[in-house]
């Protein structure tokens, strides 16, 4: 039986495939991507294929090559360390070029810290290069940055899951059904490559990711 679509439907059926795109990067495949300012060494760690990152001055990125959303859900597994200023790792996108970027980024290291100041910023978003977590830190105390509960091992893998919508931004932790945090976004950028994002003098293991794309821009 040869089954038959109006326009209005097989248009229905594209926009829907494009709507549910699902990118799973093989992050031991190195065409994929261009590292900067970081060494990135595929390996086996706990299990799971991963990619592996130094520790060294400034930030790092992992660009993926041919890399574009709008929306999106970001979902991977993250593994930094409880080494207090050296354990920063996270997720950038709409990235325009290594200094222009959004970024989430998780601080392990405050995970379970007994300073309730220092847990209430296990998890951060920036805009680069205007809005560093220095600025909006000193500018809105609290608004782009909050703790994780149940917070994770500063030493264990995390679940994060990451859901850009248009202006809006939030964050889940370890299947959490409530968000550890939901921000606006702080530019115009609407689209860009997407990276896996090292703070400063942090390295970090990052495994499973896949982007699910909610927009047919």
């Amino acid at each position: 039986m040869r089954l038959r679509y109006s326009l209005p439907v097989v248009l229905a059926l594209v926009q829907c495939t494009l709507y549910g795109q699902v990118i799973q990067p093989e992050l031991h495949d190195t065409t994929q991507w261009k590292v900067f300012n970081r060494t990135a060494e595929p390996a086996n760690e706990d299990g799971k294929k991963v990619i592996r990152f130094n520790e060294i001055e400034g930030n790092g990125l992992l660009v993926f090559k041919k890399s574009d959303f709008y929306n999106a859900t970001v979902e991977m597994d993250i593994k930094g360390s409880n080494k207090m200023q050296q354990s920063f790792v996270g997720f950038a996108f709409h990235v325009q070029d290594f200094n222009t970027y959004d970024a989430i980024y998780f601080r392990p290291f405050n995970f379970k810290s007994d300073d309730p100041v220092r847990r209430s910023h296990a998890v951060q978003y920036i805009s680069m290069p205007n809005y560093d977590w220095e600025k909006l830190r000193n500018q809105f105390p609290g608004k782009y940055e909050n703790k994780i509960e149940p917070s994770p091992g500063p030493d264990d893998w995390f679940h994060a899951k990451i859901i850009i919508d248009d202006k809006r931004i939030s964050v889940f932790v370890n299947n959490s059904q409530q968000a550890s945090l939901e921000v606006e976004k702080l530019n115009a950028n609407t689209h860009g490559s997407f990276a896996l994002w090292l703070g400063n003098n942090s390295g970090g293991s990052f495994a499973n990711l896949k982007i699910t794309r909610s927009d047919n821009r």
